[in-house]
């Protein structure tokens, strides 16, 4: 039994077959197990996720009761939960992914989607289901007084799920993305939009990444639940239970990403990147193709900037590591082919036979990226809604010139980055367009200025001090009624 465990979708770690069918370990992807990958090392918690593939499915099939750690994997404690595939694809795809994210991140084309008909109910049905796995293995793990961190929109329902098996559990949601106004999450469903509130109101202590996401689901639950709200202790009252909600904004890592970031592979990236730009200025963007990370107004931005600014010719290059996202999704290929044709407009209007005015790049590399952000004169990121964003810490943290930030107001680090950034709209092509020759002009003395201010916000919160935070809100929560 685990004093503390961790429940999220994707794990530390994933798997595939090799040619001759031997499986082959590796470090998973994704924000929030980096994040939670560099807490695990230094404390005791069972992590308790989900098989993503069907490689994953045979390693936690071969796993006594899926511990990969008792099966011989370097792992350290992790649960890999294995759900059917069908009812995993209609779960992450379908709902989560389709729905969830579409709401939280404000994305629907609304005269032709969402629409909530049969099909929607079964793929409910089957988030319920998924939700309902990972309630039962932790019912089942969790220590008689454990501690029990549930990790975003993927499992919304759990935290209710669990308290009604397993009531004297002390269990915290956390959720990384933005939490919509309720004239937007009440485009779902009323019972759907009920059921998810209340399950993370299950939870002890709910947190959320920025002051403006945790008000706006208690505007959720005020507004479509009735629920009792005070907005000064941050509390949520319904049937009879009470719910804290914790504000828990995260950084990054300094001191390990700038050990990662002077590895040889990095170095061996940073001299290709030299050799390729030269002496001239560099604009970064580093993000996956994802539909809220705005991507192709970032590029019309660079484009109208060309045009606006011609002096730059020949003296800029905009380098974009934009990395394919959910591909077994239609929109997102269709999102990642309309960032290859608007790169492609540029190169065609622009380059000249000894200048690349964009190097596009969609395949991933981390080594790179972090060769990138060493690099970067400009750190542009833009995108339409997020719930933090990493990258617009990570770049300061790392650049040896001194980067500009041009970031969009509606990223949650622009709560703790904004007044050392040139903050832009991100709907406002022609703003941002302007931001980037700011941010270019800038003098060198300010930029650099500015990046090492930005650095020591961006520092401020890292993932073990993120963690340790929501264990000790759990812990101090015993004068709630409960």
């Amino acid at each position: 039994m685990s004093a503390i465990l961790v429940a999220s979708n994707r794990g530390p770690v994933s798997f595939s077959l090799s040619e001759g069918g031997d499986l082959t370990m590796r470090r998973g992807g994704g924000g929030l197990v980096s994040g939670l990958a560099s807490v695990a090392a230094d404390t005791d918690f069972l992590w308790v996720c989900a098989a993503l593939s069907e490689a994953d499915r045979d390693a936690a099939a071969q796993a006594p009761g899926g511990r990969l750690d008792r099966a011989g994997h370097g792992t350290g404690p992790v649960r890999m939960l294995d759900i059917p595939a069908a009812t995993f694809h209609r779960a992450y795809n379908a709902v989560a992914n389709s729905t969830l994210w579409f709401v939280n991140h404000l994305l629907y084309d609304t005269p032709n989607s969402p629409n909530f008909g049969m099909r929607f109910r079964r793929e409910w049905e089957s988030y319920r289901a998924y939700n309902r796995a990972f309630a039962e293995a932790l019912a089942k793990d969790a220590a008689a007084d454990a501690r029990v961190l549930v990790q975003d929109y993927h499992l919304t329902l759990v935290p209710g799920m669990l308290r009604a098996v397993r009531p004297g559990l002390r269990v915290a949601h956390f959720s990384h993305t933005p939490w919509a106004p309720p004239e937007y999450f009440s485009l779902l469903p009323d019972d759907v939009s009920a059921e998810i509130l209340t399950g993370i109101l299950g939870a002890d202590h709910a947190g959320f990444l920025t002051a403006r996401w945790a008000g706006a689901f208690m505007d959720c639950c005020e507004a479509l639940l009735g629920a009792e709200v005070d907005r000064a202790s941050r509390t949520v009252t319904h049937e009879g239970r009470t719910t804290r909600i914790g504000v828990h904004s995260l950084g990054v890592d300094g001191e390990a990403m700038r050990a990662r970031a002077r590895e040889a592979d990095v170095e061996a990236h940073l001299r290709a990147l030299r050799d390729k730009v030269g002496d001239r200025r560099l604009i970064v963007r580093i993000d996956r193709t994802e539909l809220s990370k705005n991507i192709v107004r970032g590029l019309l931005a660079y484009q109208e900037f060309l045009t606006a600014h011609p002096e730059w010719h020949g003296r800029v290059v905009h380098v974009a590591f934009a990395y394919p996202s959910r591909h077994d999704l239609p929109e997102y290929r269709e999102y990642t082919a309309a960032v290859q044709r608007c790169a492609k407009e540029i190169e065609d209007e622009f380059a000249t036979e000894d200048w690349d005015p964009l190097i596009l790049n969609v395949h991933d590399d981390y080594p790179r990226s972090l060769a990138a952000y060493r690099l970067a004169d400009v750190l542009l990121v833009n995108p339409i809604r997020d719930g933090m964003n990493l990258v617009a810490k990570e770049g300061p943290v790392l650049s040896e010139r001194g980067c500009a930030l041009v970031l969009s107001r509606e990223a949650g680090a622009a709560d703790e980055l904004a007044r050392d950034s040139l903050l832009v709209n991100p709907y406002d092509v022609s703003g941002t367009a302007e931001a980037l020759h700011a941010a270019l002009a800038m003098p060198a003395e300010e930029r650099e200025f500015r990046c090492r201010k930005l650095a020591v916000a961006a520092t401020a919160l890292p993932p073990r001090r993120w963690f340790a935070d929501q264990l000790a809100a759990l812990d101090a929560l015993s004068p709630l009624p409960r």
